[in-house]
């Protein structure tokens, strides 16, 4: 021992009381107080790691045993996922330990992750199937119906399902959704090609609670829009682009009885003409412009009368 650390050593055991004689003189400055001697529950979780990104919770969990533990019970009371659109080498592998340690998620987002699969997403959908309110699995193409079992059977409190451009939803599952969700207030099922208007007929007709449907590019019908204007009178937004079978007369049904509604969106409906739009613009957004054919006969008449003019 040198002689600066022999002289550190007697300056230490003169600041000790003399009670404490028998303890060791280095034991007390041994200690060194970092962040994680800090309230993980109170203050380093909702204080500090909340502010943190997804991927900036995964860098920090890198860093030590400590930081492993903390970013993995800062996961498990976190309330939302978003990994839409991420489709990194490694992400099925960062979901993998989301999966594990998120307990809690009310809102998941993972629209156009293609590398999601059923042995993927159904361990996330066990683990938070009691507090599940938003799915959105939009342009999901590798995922099957059965993925879609948990949701429609556990979970209760779901209110949001975003299933878009899902070529795997069948008509037995649209059923299966009817069966058991009742409570959905907003339901995007666009660009499905198998779902048929007896499907839809049903399926609208729990639906009492529906403030926003996007059912662009599908084969709904007039009779379809009857069913929605009986059944879901709180509708607020409704998506029908491309959707070419309806026509003047379900669109007029539609908003006779959907009195609080705010937007429609109707480009692409070749049958919808300002027959049934006119007295709703001002009021409701709608996409579609108006015709200025509707103008011209009026502008420019198609058969002008025959004058004939007498030079006296």
């Amino acid at each position: 021992m040198s002689n600066v650390e022999a002289e550190e050593m007697h300056l230490m055991e003169m600041a000790l009381p003399m009670d404490t004689s028998n303890e060791s003189p280095t034991s007390e400055f041994s200690s060194v107080v970092t962040i994680f001697d800090l309230c993980w529950e109170d203050i380093l979780i909702p204080k500090v790691l909340s502010l943190l990104s997804l991927k900036e919770l995964f860098t920090f969990r890198t860093c030590s045993r400590s930081a492993k533990r903390l970013v993995e019970a800062a996961l498990e009371r976190c309330k939302e996922v978003n990994l839409s659109g991420n489709n990194s080498t490694t992400i099925n592998l960062a979901f993998s330990v989301l999966s594990t340690c998120c307990k809690h998620l009310e809102n998941l987002h993972l629209a156009r992750c293609r590398w999601l699969k059923d042995e993927l997403l159904l361990p996330m959908l066990a683990g938070n199937k009691r507090l599940l309110k938003v799915v959105n699995l939009n342009e999901c193409p590798h995922i099957s119906p059965m993925a879609l079992q948990p949701i429609i059977v556990d979970c209760k409190n779901l209110k949001v399902l975003k299933l878009s451009k899902c070529q795997w939803l069948t008509a037995g599952a649209i059923d299966a959704l009817t069966l058991h969700q009742n409570n959905l207030e907003e339901i995007d099922i666009s660009h499905c090609p198998a779902i048929g208007e007896r499907c839809l007929l049903i399926f609208f007709r729990k639906l009492n609670k529906l403030t926003i449907l996007s059912v662009a590019n599908t084969a709904i019908t007039d009779q379809v829009l009857v069913m929605i204007s009986n059944c879901c009178r709180l509708l607020e937004h409704i998506n029908l682009v491309g959707c070419t079978a309806i026509s003047d007369y379900g669109i007029i049904a539609l908003t006779t009885s959907c009195t609080k509604l705010k937007s429609l969106m109707v480009q692409r409906c070749d049958l919808i003409t300002e027959h049934s739009l006119a007295r709703l613009r001002g009021h409701v957004h709608i996409d579609k412009p108006r015709s200025s054919s509707m103008l011209l006969p009026y502008m420019y008449p198609l058969n002008p009368p025959n004058h004939l003019f007498l030079q006296v």
